[in-house]
């Protein structure tokens, strides 16, 4: 099972703790991600490992990644052995991912799953586009932000402006699909929710991980299009194949491959607003 371009919600969920999975399974998110990283305490990750190997020993209703331990702490090559092979696993995301060689080594050790590289330090910013293009199993990149913070030093979005970019373009330079934002870390304060999702969406940022339930309908009606946008993508969808070629439309609009490729997406992501 993979995710697909539509994805836009990505629920984070603590992997020791199995009620609170089940949960997020039923709740709407397009993708669950089980954390044995930074939401596992050192004493209980053998038992979020077990029981989250317990729980892809079959396919779950929904796409569940797993967030293993970051390569070369002691936890990372027992939770690539128990996750190995297990049917209900739908894509593996590596955390602090510093190096491409990072990425080809799990890819190796599990050439049939998808893998995620999450960028939380400078260093990681400085070698985005190398790890984005690391191996044709990668399936994206992300940025874990409090990390990122915390290795720059900086207390407030504008330090982070240009990682944010950084990690936009290196994901198209590498043929991948646009990142998905961090987490936004007040679970109460949903229109400031909103008003990140959509500075992350005009930069390119599509879809977001989140922390709770409550912030999944304010992600998704973050990055959906709006009727606007629905109205000028049909326009030029609907231009370019009576035309087959670059045109300028009647508004002004100049219109090429990129613009058409741009507007069958976002009428992908109509056609899944209008299906909720």
């Amino acid at each position: 099972m993979t995710t697909t371009l539509t994805a836009l919600t990505w629920l984070y969920v603590p992997g020791d703790r199995p009620g609170t999975v089940a949960k997020a399974l039923r709740s709407a998110a397009d993708v669950v991600i089980v954390d044995l990283e930074d939401a596992v305490a050192p004493d209980r990750k053998e038992y979020a490992r077990s029981a989250t190997a317990e729980l892809l020993a079959e396919p779950p209703r929904v796409p569940v990644h797993v967030r293993v331990n970051a390569l070369g702490t002691p936890y990372a090559e027992a939770d690539i052995r128990a996750l190995a092979g297990l049917p209900g696993l739908s894509a593996l995301r590596l955390p602090k991912v510093t190096d491409p060689s990072e990425v080809r080594h799990t890819a190796h050790r599990m050439p049939d799953v998808p893998l995620y590289a999450l960028l939380e330090s400078a260093l990681g910013i400085e070698q985005a586009h190398a790890i984005a293009s690391a191996h044709p199993c990668l399936r994206g990149i992300a940025l874990g932000e409090a990390d990122l913070r915390a290795d720059l030093g900086v207390r407030d979005d504008a330090g982070l402006a240009w990682p944010r970019s950084r990690v936009v373009v290196a994901a198209r330079a590498a043929g991948l699909e646009p990142p998905a934002q961090s987490v936004y870390p007040d679970i109460r304060d949903l229109e400031g929710l909103a008003a990140s999702c959509a500075r992350g969406r005009a930069l390119g940022f599509l879809g977001r991980t989140a922390l709770h339930p409550r912030q999944l309908p304010v992600i998704e009606r973050a990055f959906l299009p709006t009727p606007r946008e629905i109205e000028e993508a049909e326009e030029t969808v609907k231009a370019a194949a009576a035309d087959g070629g670059a045109l300028a439309l009647p508004d002004g609009r100049f219109v090429d491959a990129a613009v058409v490729t741009a507007a069958h997406r976002t009428l992908i992501l109509a056609s899944r607003g209008a299906g909720n």
